[in-house]
This record gives C-alpha cells, sequence and structure tokens, in this order.
C-alpha cells in the first residue's frame, strides 16, 4: 500500500519517473528481495529515462519537423536512389553535429530529401539537443518580418541556439539582396558553433548561379560545401512508390 504523503511529495518535486518506479516496486513481489541501493537506483534510471522522453518530446515539438515520424530506422535501403547505408549509420551516429560540420541532400523532387533531413535531425534530438525546421521561404518571411518589428536580433539568436538547423526546398525561392544577406548571417554565426542540413533540387554547382551575387555566393558556398557530407539522391519520386503500394511501411521511404 503507497504511503499517500510521499506519493504527495514525490508529485511536488515533480518526481513522476520516480514515482512510478516506487509505485512498481510496491507492487512487483520481485523488487522486494532486492536490497535499498538496489531499489533506489532502479528509481534513479526511471527518473533518467522520464526526464529524457519529456526532452525529446519537447524538442521534437519546437523542432516543427516537415516529416515528424521519420527516424533512420525506417530509412528505404532497396528503392534504388544512391544512398550509402554505411555513409547513413555513420551520419546517424551525430559526429558530424559534435564537430559543426553540414549535410547537403541533392536530388529531383520526390525522391525523399525532406524525409531523409528529419530522419537525420530525429537522431540529434534523440541525443538531447535543439533542432529547428525551417523552409527557405519561411527562413526568408520570418527574417524580412523580424527586421520589420525589430525582432531580428532575437531571432538571430534563437536560430543560433540550434544544434541542428534545417533549410529545406533550397533554390525555390529567389533571393533579393535582404535575402541574400541574411542567409549569410545566418550561415555565418553557425559556422564553427552549429550544423545546417540544406536539401535541395538544386545540384551544388548550380548554387552559385542560384545565389547571384559572386561576391556574397563565394562567402556563403565557402562557409557551407566545403564543411558537408553529400548525399546526392537519383531515382524517381518515392511519394508514387508508395502510392502503388511499394513501401513495406507507412511512411518508409
Amino acid at each position: 500500500m503507497l504511503n499517500q504523503p510521499i506519493v504527495e511529495q514525490l508529485k511536488e518535486l515533480k518526481l513522476s519517473g520516480v514515482l512510478r518506479a516506487w509505485e512498481l516496486q510496491q507492487s512487483d513481489t520481485r523488487f522486494h528481495s532486492l536490497s535499498f541501493e538496489e531499489r533506489l537506483a532502479h528509481c534513479a534510471e526511471a527518473e533518467i529515462h522520464d526526464r529524457s522522453q519529456k526532452r525529446q518530446t519537447r524538442l521534437l515539438n519546437q523542432a516543427k519537423l516537415k516529416q515528424s515520424g521519420a527516424c533512420i530506422e525506417d530509412i528505404n535501403y532497396t528503392a534504388r536512389r544512391g544512398l550509402d547505408k554505411a555513409q547513413v549509420s555513420s551520419l546517424a551516429l551525430c559526429q558530424w553535429v559534435e564537430e559543426n560540420q553540414n549535410v547537403i541532400i541533392t536530388g529531383p523532387t520526390g525522391v525523399g530529401k525532406t524525409w531523409l533531413a528529419c530522419a537525420l535531425a530525429m537522431q540529434v534530438i534523440r541525443r538531447g539537443w535543439p533542432v529547428l525546421y525551417l523552409r527557405v521561404s519561411r527562413f526568408l518571411e520570418q527574417t524580412a518580418i523580424a527586421r520589420a518589428d525589430g525582432s531580428l536580433p532575437k531571432l538571430r539568436v534563437r536560430l543560433a541556439k540550434c544544434h541542428l538547423l534545417i533549410l529545406d526546398d533550397w533554390g525555390l525561392s529567389p533571393l533579393t539582396e535582404v535575402g541574400r544577406q541574411d542567409l549569410l548571417e545566418c550561415i555565418d554565426d553557425r559556422s564553427g558553433n552549429g550544423s545546417i542540413i540544406l536539401a535541395s533540387q538544386l545540384p551544388i554547382k548550380s548554387w552559385y548561379d542560384y545565389i547571384g551575387e559572386p561576391t556574397l555566393a563565394d562567402a556563403i558556398l565557402d562557409r557551407i560545401v566545403h564543411r558537408s557530407h553529400k548525399l546526392e539522391l537519383q531515382g524517381a519520386s518515392m511519394r508514387k512508390r508508395v502510392g502503388m503500394g511499394s513501401a513495406t511501411k507507412e511512411g518508409k521511404l
């Protein structure tokens, strides 16, 4: 029988993991033969797990991933997209994030660039690190609004705090002079201080022309490309494959 004052104290301390572990210990006779230290260790492990799960949930909500259910375990390697399993497995370890490197994912529409970017982001979230997903068009929109209302420094601080920033649909939105400068400022803030995933239909060789202004193009590409792991996807749209029922698991790409 549970001691209600202890229950209330654990709730007041917000030790929900400890509370659940203690409740389990009271109801499961297998715990009765354990020492005090062993039962205490069980409670501590439960609390650590509980806090980790809550942090992951909070980070996932904050990340605003377009494909929030994407994960490395569900990657489909049977489709001929040019995915190197060894490379993806290496990226899943997140050492590239620890070393403030980047990932560039290119390929035609529908091959799973966004899904793969979100799957890699999920690995980062599992490490307990903050992530933010933005389409380039939304990034440019937010910076324009922030500049107009005076909150641009606050927005830049928010972006800089993320361990990983995903900029999706790179190359689809036309860049103005101000937009180029905003991109450079964002990328420069992250140079050596954070990682970026860029997903684009454009091959890297076309990015210089997309950016347009030679000096800024040199500055932006120099900060991104040379410190990036490159995934060049190929093949037909995976959306068509899923629609035809060829995927073995819903949402698996």
